[in-house]
């Protein structure tokens, strides 16, 4: 039964005042907050790391404060919603002990550690180390809890028994996540299990963003496919999603569900430009390289490569560097055809077999990135680094030798990304629509904030990494205030469909970046 909460409201008030103008103004009364037709009395919240707070690539403690559920569950109590229990991390360093040892995988939040030449230099180094134990029975003890957001997890994963287990951590590859051993209630349960345990009356689903991301974030190289195994609970994604959807309404609880971002809305893949290597002459770019070292290399790669190329019919493949524009990354890419006996036939007369062989090898698929690639902002550290297993004349990546598979997306990756977002976006509006949820359309929110951005009173959002507000300094995940417009769109659908009266949070109460101390970093 949901509370009734008294308003005091004087019937009628209208403030009157008169300007020079004696032009009347009236002010009419705000609405009452109301439940609607929903019970908010006991909300619990599924997901990743979206629904956890996660934020700077890391997961704290001020982040899951400002998570978008906890932000929808304080706005719930207005009308009766429950407590909100989060498995709250230890600090705000991030990053997680395994037996008392830093895992490097799970490192500390990143922070802006310096400005050089206008250019802020992230890291990771935030004061102290964590102090977070994943193997810490006395936190799954306290449970339940009703933020289930379990960063890394696919959709799959919440369907899945012993993701919970602290064995399962230590198999190849594992089979549980460390975020959710933290806080499972046994080492056999699955998330969806302990969610219902607690017989929520309301939900919010967000999942299925890393069905997709983490394809994208592994620059589609194979080694995170967007189609889980054959074993994996549920298997395809309508199944598995019909699955969730289906038990979590099984007892008669409401909810709200959000559908998936395409990856070309977050700035991670929007960030790096496809040719950022700039002669000292021009200058300005991210990647200068000396005027020397671009004739050496049009005499000796580009422009041999590229006459090899043009007699193959390949020649758009390869151009010689401009000491006068911009010029775009050398990258590998595998949906061209494999050109490689055939440029290690004709090199072979005046390079010999061997270099002739090494040369088809690495440029068999090569070509200078266009600006329908899309380079992950971690490859920026990548660029001009130098290989140590090619000669030092060809070692530097993007501008001598190829960028790997897992440095870019090219456009065949992206279109795969689009497709399964699509497909994906289809299952989660139709289930939306059946078993009568609110439905966010994530997606055309994060659309328009790339696009244009999003203006909220003063505020203005954008995907710009780093001044434009909306997202965290890793790129993927949202700012404190990127949170707070996902929030404040959630209870827009879940006002739309059960006639709810939640106001939007004021965006400017929540910062853009979180500073590099938060108290000790300990509190």
């Amino acid at each position: 039964m949901i509370k009734n909460i008294k308003w005091l409201l004087i019937a009628s008030i209208s403030l009157v005042a008169c300007n020079k103008d004696d032009e009347t103004v009236v002010i009419e009364p705000e609405v009452p907050v109301v439940a609607g037709s929903a019970n908010f009395s006991k909300y619990v919240a599924l997901g990743n790391s979206l629904t956890a707070g996660f934020s700077d690539s890391a997961l704290f403690r001020e982040g899951q404060k400002g998570s978008y559920t906890n932000i929808l569950a304080t706005q719930f109590k207005l009308v009766g919603g429950g407590a909100f229990k989060i498995p709250f991390m230890n600090d705000n360093v991030g990053g997680l002990l395994f037996g008392g040892n830093p895992n490097p995988a799970f490192g500390p939040r990143f922070s802006v550690n310096a400005v050089i030449n206008n250019n802020p230099i992230i890291g990771s180094i935030v004061g102290g180390i964590s102090t977070t134990e994943v193997f810490n029975p006395a936190i799954s003890a306290a449970g339940p809890y009703n933020n289930m957001g379990v960063p890394g997890a696919k959709s799959f994963h919440l369907l899945a028994p012993g993701y919970g287990s602290p064995a399962g951590l230590g198999t190849n590859p594992p089979t549980a996540n460390p975020y959710f051993v933290r806080f499972a209630s046994s080492a056999t349960t699955s998330v969806l299990a302990d969610a219902m345990a607690q017989t929520p009356t309301f939900f919010s689903l967000w999942i299925g963003n890393n069905d997709v991301l983490g394809y994208a974030l592994s620059g589609g190289d194979g080694s995170n496919p967007i189609t889980p195994s054959a074993g994996a609970p549920g298997v395809g994604f309508d199944a598995t999603y019909t699955a969730l959807v289906t038990t979590l309404t099984s007892a008669g609880a409401k909810g709200v569900i959000g559908n998936i971002p395409y990856v070309t809305t977050i700035p991670n893949f929007t960030t790096v430009p496809y040719n950022p290597i700039t002669s000292s002459l021009l200058g300005g770019g991210n990647t200068t390289v000396g005027d020397g070292t671009i004739d050496a290399l049009n005499t000796s790669l580009y422009g041999p490569l590229k006459q090899v190329l043009t007699a193959l019919s390949a020649g758009d493949r390869i151009n010689l560097l401009s000491k006068t524009v911009a010029n775009p990354l050398l990258i590998s890419d595998e949906s061209l055809p494999n050109l490689s006996v055939q440029i290690t036939t004709a090199f072979t007369p005046t390079l010999g077999a061997a270099t002739a062989g090494a040369f088809g090898a690495i440029y068999g698929q090569a070509r200078q990135a266009t600006k329908n690639d899309l380079v992950l902002l971690a490859t920026r550290g990548v660029i001009g680094s130098s290989n140590p297993l090619a000669p030092a004349s060809i070692n530097k990546f993007g501008i001598s030798f190829p960028l790997r598979d897992k440095d870019i997306l090219v456009p065949t990756e992206v279109a795969e990304l689009k497709t399964a977002t699509d497909a994906f976006n289809v299952t989660i509006k139709s289930l939306a629509t059946s078993k009568g949820l609110a439905f966010v359309d994530a997606n055309a929110l994060l659309s328009q904030v790339a696009n244009g951005g999003v203006r909220f009173g003063q505020y203005h959002l954008s995907s710009s990494f780093l001044v434009g507000g909306a997202f965290s300094l890793d790129g993927v995940h949202p700012s404190p205030r990127g949170y707070a417009l996902i929030a404040n769109e959630f209870m827009k659908a879940i006002n739309a469909k059960y006639g709810s009266t939640f106001r939007p949070v004021d965006l400017g109460n929540y910062a853009i970046q979180f500073p590099k101390v938060i108290g000790n970093n300990n509190q």
